[in-house]
């Protein structure tokens, strides 16, 4: 029992894994449960989450989770504090148990796993590196705890280094490391231990900006290099946009959509995904949605958009009536000319563009213009949308129509 624990003390924070390590030994020992499995094979692995929930008492944390991550995918976890991400992750890593629900890596069922044999590499968001050793004695640690040669210990712990560029640092402490240094050892001592599953927990949120967009490439060219499963948590929607294959956009512990970055930003299957993907917000604004004259009509006040073709036949098809909500993004209007008018009343530069925030009769909208449209606050402008960009959302449900 306690080389078992001792085996986890690498895993930060490690109290979690020893708690959750001394509950699976008393749970199996009481139900006979097998607490010992090792999963052999390539170094990538199918997770698939059937029905999986975790509630606190009252609270459902994460309710009726269902997903399918690919071998050797990479796939984040997206949504604001307290969506479920972590916790999620958490319980693919073996610390917490689900109230309901399976999780498995391939055909096995990993429930009652423990987390040190799960094989999976955690990256967490304060590297937890410890600080009386050197970088090398820091990636060499769960090697030695498994008390794998010292030749093997020594390659594995080279290959590593050279692969995130940090041989020079082998002789340094951690004190002596800048942050990215420091995540960069974080990683290496995770990937010595050769998981096929790795986890990492927004590990770039306490690096500056500028170093946070090198990390985000470094972490891509990693994954795709070594072809590991890889599943990210962050709420950055900038990081998970430009690393992940696939994202799961979480919210209140339910899974609002499971999509390609592209997909999620081009069909976002509700006013949750619509708002919260993309560096600028969609624009959504309330109407009320009326048939007539073979067409579909979206009044927004002093505003009325038309919907004529295939966008008409399908809110005619569904039965769309009554209140609607308009999504558009701020790229996807064209200011300068069209059927609608305003008033520009900020003006927000970014260096290559600008944000031109438009007063239409109450209406607030957020449009994108180049940075040298010639445009002033006060000034009357005209205006309209990329309507084959427009998308509609049910006033109810906030499920997209199209």
């Amino acid at each position: 029992m306690l080389e078992s624990i001792f085996n986890l003390l690498y895993f930060p924070p490690f109290y979690y894994y020893l708690d959750n390590l001394l509950r699976e030994h008393i749970f199996s020992s009481q139900k006979g449960y097998i607490t010992k499995f090792v999963i052999e094979g390539l170094n990538m692995v199918n997770v698939r989450l059937v029905d999986l929930s975790k509630h606190f008492g009252r609270v459902k944390a994460v309710d009726n989770l269902n997903l399918d991550i690919k071998d050797g995918e990479f796939v984040a976890f997206l949504g604001p504090s307290g969506c479920g991400k972590t916790t999620t992750l958490l319980m693919i890593a073996g610390i917490y148990r689900p109230t309901n629900g399976y999780i498995y890596f391939d055909d096995q069922v990993v429930n009652e796993v423990p987390p040190k044999d799960r094989n999976i590499g955690m990256v967490f968001q304060s590297y937890a590196l410890y600080p009386h050793m050197k970088v090398y004695d820091n990636i060499a640690f769960p090697l030695k705890l498994k008390k794998r040669p010292k030749a093997e210990i020594d390659r594995k712990v080279r290959e590593a280094a050279k692969l995130l560029n940090i041989l020079e640092l082998l002789d340094r402490k951690p004190s002596q490391l800048s942050g990215g240094q420091q995540q960069r050892v974080a990683l290496a001592r995770a990937l010595v231990k050769e998981p096929q599953l790795f986890l990492m927990d927004e590990p770039l949120s306490n690096l500056d900006a500028k170093l946070r967009i090198q990390m985000r490439a470094e972490l891509k060219r990693m994954q795709r290099d070594l072809g590991i499963t890889t599943i990210y948590v962050t709420h950055d929607q900038i990081e998970a946009m430009t690393m992940a294959d696939r994202i799961a956009v979480l919210n209140l512990g339910k899974l609002q959509q499971y999509a390609t970055p592209v997909e999620l930003y081009n069909r976002p299957a509700n006013t949750f995904v619509a708002g919260f993907i993309g560096s600028l917000p969609m624009n959504l604004i309330d109407g009320d949605l009326v048939f007539g004259d073979g067409a579909a009509f979206l009044n927004l006040g002093e505003l009325t958009i038309k919907f004529i073709g295939t966008q008409g036949s399908v809110l005619r098809e569904v039965g769309a009536e009554g209140r609607a909500i308009l999504g558009v993004r701020p790229e996807d209007i064209i200011v300068g000319e069209g059927e609608y008018e305003g008033d520009v009343f900020i003006i927000e530069p970014l260096g290559r563009d600008k944000i031109v925030h438009i007063n239409a009769g109450g209406i607030i909208l957020r449009a994108l213009v180049p940075v040298g449209f010639d445009v002033d606050e006060g000034d009357k402008i005209r205006f309209t949308f990329v309507k084959k960009r427009i998308h509609l959302f049910d006033g109810k449900s906030g499920e997209a129509y199209f």
